[in-house]
């Protein structure tokens, strides 16, 4: 390394998400002498540190000058140093797994090694942007056979770290629970949690927050609690309450899930193998012994047929199986949203009034909180099959549930302030008389992002009728809630065009609704 190619640290306040970037003056003396270009991979060594970004070359001396390194927020956060602090730079060596990349593209079935050697040099961000994009393209347009998805789970669960919960607090069987995601509302996590730790399991739930949809476990959470905890405090709540809620970001769980994960929602895939190992290698990592998983099924839903969410099953089984996981797949009605509230705040409203056992409760979140949970009771091998659901509302009707959420809560650090929804607001009334006969889930997932969901946690929108009710022309549909009179008005715009329901005759209903049975397999 030159002396010439010693620069000194600027940051700068771009978040590149989940990718290390770099900056440099195009009028830099190291970029013309090292011949540098825009969109080099480089290495950058500073106090013993080093990190692999992309170099961005620039004009404006504003952004960073001729004898400065910038670095994106992800990058000074990796390198851990002070603002000003030398750096050195120098062209890094191509990622040892590329050939294994190009295999992929062209078709080849990859074995355990090299797709080993990919997920190492994702976890290391020796991978692009685009480099990524190939990978998550590849192996989507190239279906992951079975044993890939085996070798991508365990390649992802390697490279970050794994809990221990029979080390940590002397618990042999952990239980979890977790939905594949594409219903709004959904957040029956809040409610199984605090049941089936209340019946004596221990349920430590690490979550993501929200990227694409209007609200995710931990910013639902966050409205009643602190969720970003360090370990060692979640370890401690834990141990003191069997369970907690907490965002999943601290513990390093499955690292390169997370950067794959940066690619694969803007580019809205979301493959059968990757989505498989990306779940069990987080439950996994995360120390779970024992999961419950919801997929939902319905036309706006991710699973769009019966007999796709057969095969998704068998492969959830399969890789569970090889990776010693004890695995329960339920199939749930995906055709309409869980719940009242959309958004952090409504959401946390409907939870907190079905623990408190609220007439205004929604029913269906209730229910298919009670039925995951009976099922996840059903680990507990001193409880026979089909008892699950009866211990479960035992426990919630009894209040017991109830205590041990607030005992959680406090224990994460509950929140001083009773967050209310947003003060702004606008229905969306019905334009015929007529029976709801579906629900556009990803329209109503997009008008409640539109209010400020989840960024603006008292955004969303309440729901006011759902499938089977009928309405007369002019009833309100739903409340929109926003803080913002602009994301008031972008919402009102987006759900006047489409408001994600659809009105018909009582026999265009889906025959379960019609007769009253919704499935749950």
């Amino acid at each position: 390394m030159t002396q010439s190619s010693t620069l000194k640290i600027r940051r700068v306040g771009i978040d590149t998400w989940r990718e290390n970037v770099v900056y440099m003056h195009r009028d830099c003396p190291v970029v013309r002498a090292a011949g540098f270009q825009a969109l080099s991979k480089v290495e950058v060594h500073a106090n013993g540190q080093l990190i692999l970004a992309v170099l961005n070359v620039v004009s404006d001396e504003r952004i960073v000058s001729a004898c400065e390194l910038g670095v994106s927020e992800d990058a000074f956060r990796r390198l851990g140093v002070e603002d000003g602090h030398s750096a050195s730079i120098a062209h890094a060596e191509p990622a040892r797994s590329i050939g294994a990349l190009h295999r992929k593209i062209s078709g080849e079935r990859l074995g355990k090694d090299e797709l080993a050697s990919i997920i190492r040099d994702i976890a290391d961000a020796r991978y692009s942007k685009i480099e990524l994009a190939a990978f998550v393209v590849a192996t989507n347009q190239y279906e992951l056979d079975r044993e890939e998805v085996v070798h991508l789970t365990e390649a992802m669960i390697d490279v970050g770290r794994r809990l221990d919960w029979q080390r940590e607090v002397g618990h042999g069987l952990v239980v979890d629970k977790h939905c594949i995601g594409g219903i709004p509302g959904n957040r029956t996590s809040m409610l199984v949690v605090p049941i089936v730790a209340a019946h004596g399991m221990l349920c430590p739930k690490t979550s993501s927050r929200a990227i694409t949809s209007p609200a995710g476990t931990a910013d639902t959470m966050e409205v009643l609690a602190q969720v970003e905890l360090p370990f060692e405090r979640m370890v401690q709540i834990v141990r003191d309450t069997r369970a907690c809620l907490a965002w999943g970001g601290t513990a390093d769980l499955s690292p390169a899930d997370d950067i794959l994960i940066s690619v694969e929602r803007p580019l809205s895939i979301d493959s059968p193998g990757q989505m498989v190992a990306s779940i069990l290698s987080k439950k996994i990592a995360a120390g779970s012994t024992h999961l419950v998983l919801d997929i939902p099924v319905g036309p706006s839903a991710k699973v769009r047929s019966m007999a796709e969410a057969q095969r998704l099953k068998k492969l959830f089984e399969y890789v569970a199986k090889h990776l010693r996981l004890q695995l329960d797949v339920v199939l749930s009605d995906g055709r309409q949203p869980i719940g009242h509230g959309i958004g952090p705040v409504l959401e946390a409203r409907d939870v907190m009034q079905v623990l408190q056992g609220d007439p205004a409760a929604p029913q269906d979140l209730r229910q298919k909180a009670l039925r995951l949970a009976g099922r996840m009771i059903e680990f507990d091998p001193d409880v026979r099959g089909g008892e699950g659901f009866q211990i479960a509302r035992d426990i919630l009707d009894s209040g017991r549930a109830l205590a041990q959420m607030n005992a959680i809560i406090d224990a994460q650090g509950r929140r001083a302030d009773v967050a209310l929804p947003g003060v702004l607001q606008a229905e969306i009334l019905a334009s015929e008389d007529g029976v709801v006969v579906a629900l556009d889930n990803l329209r109503i997932a997009r008008i409640a992002r539109l209010a400020g969901a989840p960024q603006v946690p008292a955004a969303g929108l309440d729901l006011l009728k759902r499938l089977g009710d009928s309405v007369v022309k002019g009833e309100p549909l739903y409340r929109i809630h926003a803080q913002y009179e602009a994301d008031l008005q972008f919402a009102r715009t987006h759900a006047e065009k489409d408001c994600g329901y659809r009105l018909g005759r009582a026999e265009q209903l889906p025959h379960e609704f019609a007769s009253g049975v919704l499935f749950m397999m």
